[in-house]
C-alpha cells in the first residue's frame, strides 16, 4: 500500500524564496527536474540558452512534447503550492527513501540557483523538510484543499483566523483559479497549468473530475471553521 505525505518548508529565518515570476518558474523546474533518481539536466539547457523564459503556459509540457527523456521518479507528486517565504507538498514516495532524496535535491538545487541570482552565499532553507504522515482518505481530501487554499494568505492574511464571508469565498474561487497560478489547484480545475507535475488519475479517483473537484473545494472554504480543528495535525507551519 502507499504511504502518503503532507511535506513543508520555508526560508530560513523566514525569508522569501520567491522573489518573482522567474524563481517561482525555476522552482516548478526543480519539481520536475529533481523528481528523477539520474543526474538532472541543466536549465538551461532545457527551456533554451535563456533563462528569461516567457511566463505562459506550462514550458514544461511543452519541452516534454517533443524532448522526453526517461525518468527514474523518486515520487509521485500529487499536490503542490508554492507561498513566497515556504511551500507544500502532498506526494508519495516511489522507490526507498525516495522523498527524503526529492528534497535533498530539491532544496540543494533551488538554493544554489537562488544564491547565484541574488549574490548570496548560506542556508536558503530552514533546515530539513518536515514531514506529516496522511493515514486516510479523509485525511487526503482536508489537506488537499488546505495547501489549496494557503495562497489565500496573499489574498486576505486573516482568512484562516476570522473565515470567509459569502461574497468573500467567490472572491477567493476567483483568485486561486485567474490570479495565483504558483500550485496545482487549477490543473485539478482542468484549467492546463502545470498539468505534467502531477497524476491526473488521482483527481478522478478522489472527485470525480474537476467539477467534483470544485463543488467540494467550494464547500470546504465556506466551512472552513468547522474543519479548522481536523486538519491541525496535518498543518507543518
Amino acid at each position: 500500500m502507499s504511504e502518503f505525505y503532507h511535506t513543508y518548508n520555508r526560508g530560513v529565518e523566514k525569508r522569501k524564496i520567491f522573489l518573482d515570476d522567474k524563481d517561482y518558474l525555476r522552482g516548478v523546474h526543480d519539481l520536475y527536474e529533481f523528481n528523477d533518481k539520474n543526474a538532472v539536466i541543466n536549465f538551461k539547457q532545457r527551456f533554451g540558452k535563456s533563462s528569461e523564459v516567457q511566463i505562459v503556459g506550462d514550458p514544461i509540457s511543452n519541452y516534454l512534447s517533443n524532448h522526453e527523456r526517461p525518468k527514474e521518479k523518486l515520487i509521485d507528486l500529487l499536490v503542490w503550492s508554492f507561498m513566497p517565504n515556504h511551500y507544500h507538498l502532498f506526494s508519495t514516495p516511489i522507490m526507498e527513501k525516495g522523498l527524503s532524496k526529492f528534497h535533498q535535491k530539491f532544496g540543494i538545487g533551488f538554493s544554489s540557483f537562488f544564491n547565484t541570482k541574488y549574490q548570496r552565499s548560506g542556508v536558503l532553507f530552514q533546515g530539513k523538510h518536515k514531514k506529516v504522515h496522511v493515514d486516510n482518505d479523509a485525511q487526503v481530501l482536508q489537506l488537499i484543499c488546505y495547501v489549496h487554499a494557503n495562497p489565500l494568505d496573499i489574498w486576505k492574511p486573516d482568512w484562516k483566523e476570522k473565515g470567509l464571508t459569502s461574497s468573500e469565498v467567490q472572491g477567493a474561487l476567483e483568485f486561486l483559479e485567474k490570479e495565483y497560478r504558483w500550485s496545482s489547484h487549477r490543473d485539478y480545475l482542468g484549467i492546463k497549468n502545470f498539468p505534467s507535475l502531477i497524476s491526473t488519475d488521482f483527481v478522478s479517483s478522489f472527485f470525480n473530475g474537476p467539477n467534483g473537484y470544485r463543488e467540494f473545494f467550494t464547500d470546504w472554504l465556506r466551512q472552513y471553521e468547522k474543519n479548522k480543528e481536523f486538519i491541525q495535525k496535518l498543518i507543518l507551519e
